[in-house]
């Protein structure tokens, strides 16, 4: 079994100047049944009028997360998989009208490139930094995969462009922020947050455990 995590493959040495919270909420591998959780809260969660417009579509594929609210509840649930390099993500929101999970998972392609998928084949191509410890995602462009084929599509023009970051706050949390912003409607969606390392962790190797360990 291969004992270099996801992004460590991903970033390159980029991956051991990220902010130690970082290395250790993404410190699953490829083809395994690693497993972590990080809880916390979103200070905010929003969207804009034009982006409203939009929620109906997205919500076909699981890409947009409907509601508004402020200090909402958040687990992150991240899972590896035996079969592949994947990621899997399952975002809990725990708004007062009850718990909305956002679903994806991040396919590695390339050095600094990633796929995240929701429903139905559709992906967003994102490029993968790492930035004064912070690990930043932007967008490059979305994609259709259908029949083993990845089609370009223009996104941009519909959905804007995703900025993404993780950034250390200190030993013990990180601060998450995602904005999606279009060039004739500006920010269309945005949340952010605090979170931590949830308790609950499980990596395939027992030894592992102390790559977590403050």
């Amino acid at each position: 079994m291969n004992d270099k995590t996801v992004f460590e493959k991903v970033l390159g040495d980029d991956w051991n100047n990220l902010g130690d919270i970082i290395r250790r909420h993404y410190y699953l591998k490829p083809n395994s049944t690693d497993y972590i959780c990080v809880t916390g809260e979103m200070v905010e969660v929003h969207h804009s009028m034009v982006g409203k417009l939009l929620i109906p579509f997205g919500m076909v594929f699981g890409a947009l997360v409907p509601y508004k609210g402020r200090n909402i509840p958040i687990d992150v649930h991240y899972n590896a998989s035996v079969d592949n390099s994947n990621i899997y993500w399952d975002r809990v929101f725990k708004f007062n009208r009850g718990d909305y999970h956002f679903k994806s998972h991040m396919e590695p392609v390339k050095k600094n490139e990633v796929i995240e998928f929701v429903r139905f084949g559709m992906g967003i191509r994102l490029n993968v930094t790492e930035e004064n410890s912070a690990l930043i995602f932007r967008d490059v462009g979305y994609i259709w995969r259908l029949f083993g084929h990845d089609l370009a599509i223009p996104g941009r023009w519909l959905m804007g462009r995703v900025y993404v970051e993780e950034r250390p706050v200190d030993d013990q949390s990180f601060s998450m922020k995602m904005s999606i912003s279009h060039s004739l409607f500006g920010e269309m969606f945005r949340y952010s947050g605090v979170f931590e390392l949830a308790a609950e962790v499980k990596l395939d190797k027992v030894g592992d455990t102390d790559a977590l360990e403050s």
